[in-house]
């Protein structure tokens, strides 16, 4: 036995490992097993307790809810796994088979948009407003229509071939407000107020082409307004989602609190005034004086062609509607003489207006010393009207210094020299004659 058990010890103490023995004495078994390792030998005379009393019952239900997330987790990794693995049998993954059918469209296999559905619904919408349609009502009467184009960004009006464009891909909402704005485009055409802003003083075209703008706006949100209150509220709620959900409260306030404002024009003025004190007037601002500074047609520096002046009638034909009181004539010379209105606040787009200005001016005044330098008739005059020597433009002169030969204006020769015997018929001045006559007087 003493053998066996330094053999085994042994080959612990080569393995460096331990090994477990069970034996019995005389036949009887004292121990359980015996432990027997490069150390020298030991034995274990306690029972080995139960791993689950090493662990508390809260650190086994903490271990348990652990196993639980990581089953979870095995599960929806394996549900994907599943689904990549049901792609199409050419073992194309979902993303490529996405991007393939992008690719198609960009190609010309591009969904298919039916134009006179979609001009249906937006002019069945507008008829639900009493503005909108009365927009509708206007075009149609001066032959304006209406098309879908994919040449357009958002929406245009094309005064000379009297026709509105409007893109086809927005968003059915923004494609209702891009034809209200051209709609009163349109009106501002008809009621003289759609004047190129270029056409007058760099001051004014500031004030005018804000004042344009925002009529727009505010042709778009009353629409929206009156479409809101019969129950299409799409329209509303995408502005109440723009950068312009500002100017969409003030109209909303003003007629929320009384009705009438839609009428009478103190709504629409609300919203004139709030986006004037807004900083949309510096972005506006930048753009036209980008225009006036790349000017290539003469609108600027055209003296004859700008003689437009900025008068009263002019804003409010801004502010006229099919119905209902025009709401910028009656602040028509505040808004000319505020500076809140006409002001330019940025201090760069100040700078190259003033620059506009001085080039303008510049020119004006050179072009009026052009016009009044015109060769005139010129009088030489003395005390007695007999020695008056008139110089007409269109007679070529000969004047001979003191000393040369001259001819008398009654044609008689005096110490003519060859040279002028020939010049018969014209006039000859004699400047020492003439002097020594003025010295006898």
């Amino acid at each position: 036995m003493s053998d066996i058990i330094e053999q085994i010890a042994g080959l612990t103490q080569q393995t460096g490992q331990t090994c477990r023995v069970a034996y019995t004495l005389n036949g009887a078994q004292p121990v359980a097993s015996t432990i027997i390792g490069a150390q020298p030998l030991f034995y274990m005379d306690y029972a080995i307790e139960d791993d689950d009393e090493f662990f508390d019952a809260a650190d086994l239900g903490i271990l348990e809810e652990e196993i639980n997330k990581l089953k979870h987790s095995i599960e929806e990794f394996e549900k994907h796994y599943d689904a990549r693995d049901e792609a199409p049998s050419q073992n194309i993954s979902p993303s490529i088979e996405l991007f393939a059918k992008n690719c198609e469209s960009f190609c010309g296999a591009a969904q298919i948009v039916d134009h006179k559905e979609i001009l249906t619904n937006i002019t069945a919408l507008l008829e639900k407003s009493r503005i909108g349609k009365s927009y509708l009502d206007f075009a149609a009467e001066h032959g304006v229509e209406i098309k879908m184009s994919e040449q357009t960004e958002i929406s245009s009006y094309d005064r000379h071939a009297g026709l509105i464009q409007i893109n086809p891909y927005l968003s059915f909402e923004d494609m209702v407000l891009g034809t209200v704005s051209e709609l009163r485009r349109h009106w501002q055409h008809r009621a003289g107020a759609l004047i190129h802003p270029l056409l007058f003083h760099p001051d004014n075209a500031i004030l005018i082409n804000r004042a344009q703008v925002t009529d727009l706006t505010i042709a778009m949100i009353r629409v929206a307004w009156e479409l809101q209150l019969s129950g299409e509220k799409a329209v509303w709620e995408r502005l109440e989602n723009s950068p312009m959900s500002d100017l969409a409260r003030a109209f909303a306030r003003e007629a929320f609190l009384d009705f009438r404002t839609i009428n009478n024009g103190v709504a629409s003025a609300a919203v004139f005034e709030t986006w004037f004190l807004s900083e949309r007037c510096r972005t506006q601002d930048k753009i036209l004086i980008q225009q006036m500074l790349s000017d290539y047609q003469g609108y600027m520096f055209d003296a004859e062609n700008n003689a437009k002046s900025l008068t009263a009638g002019i804003i409010s034909a801004l502010g006229s509607v099919p119905y209902g009181k025009n709401y910028l004539a009656q602040h028509a010379t505040t808004i000319m003489e505020d500076a809140i209105f006409t002001d330019v606040r940025d201090r760069s787009n100040a700078n190259f207006l003033w620059f506009i200005k001085f080039e303008r001016s510049f020119r004006e005044t050179e072009q009026e010393l052009q016009t009044s330098s015109e060769p005139t008739s010129c009088n030489v005059r003395n005390s007695s009207s007999e020695d008056t020597l008139e110089v007409q433009d269109n007679e070529q002169k000969i004047i001979t210094m003191p000393g040369a030969a001259s001819i008398k204006q009654d044609g008689e020769k005096r110490l003519a020299p060859k040279s002028l015997e020939k010049a018969s018929g014209e006039n000859i001045i004699d400047i020492a004659a003439w002097s020594g006559k003025r010295a006898g007087k």
